[in-house]
């Protein structure tokens, strides 16, 4: 199967429309920085430090701390599929952070991003 072309793309150029799309929709930098360091387990310098070096997906996730145990609890459509039944690893965990940045922008509360109990 051909490599997805989305998994050597620049996380720093995503990074860039996930802030600007929230932005739009009257969120903060700051929350796509904890969704991210949520489903990651980066730090802010560790984050900081991935969209400096420009890293691609597949090194970002490569590089990432942990994946949030609870990431298995993110569920719903992103672009047409189910992010629960994704089953190359990589691109699940991008469907992941797009699902919970689409999330964000529709004005969820983050407690529910971040599937927390309420």
């Amino acid at each position: 199967m051909a490599e997805q072309r989305v998994f050597s793309m620049s996380f720093a150029s995503i990074y860039k429309l996930y802030i600007q799309k929230a932005e739009r929709k009257g969120r903060k930098k700051a929350e796509v920085d904890e969704i991210i360091r949520w489903l990651t387990g980066y730090d802010e310098a560790g984050l900081n430090e991935q969209v400096a070096l420009e890293n691609d997906f597949r090194t970002f996730f490569a590089e990432a701390p942990r994946l949030n145990p609870n990431a298995e609890l993110i569920t719903g459509v992103i672009c047409g599929v189910r992010v629960e039944e994704i089953e190359d690893p990589l691109m699940q965990k991008i469907r992941y952070l797009d699902k919970l940045i689409d999330e964000l922008a529709k004005g969820k509360h983050m407690d529910k991003i971040l599937r927390k109990a309420l």
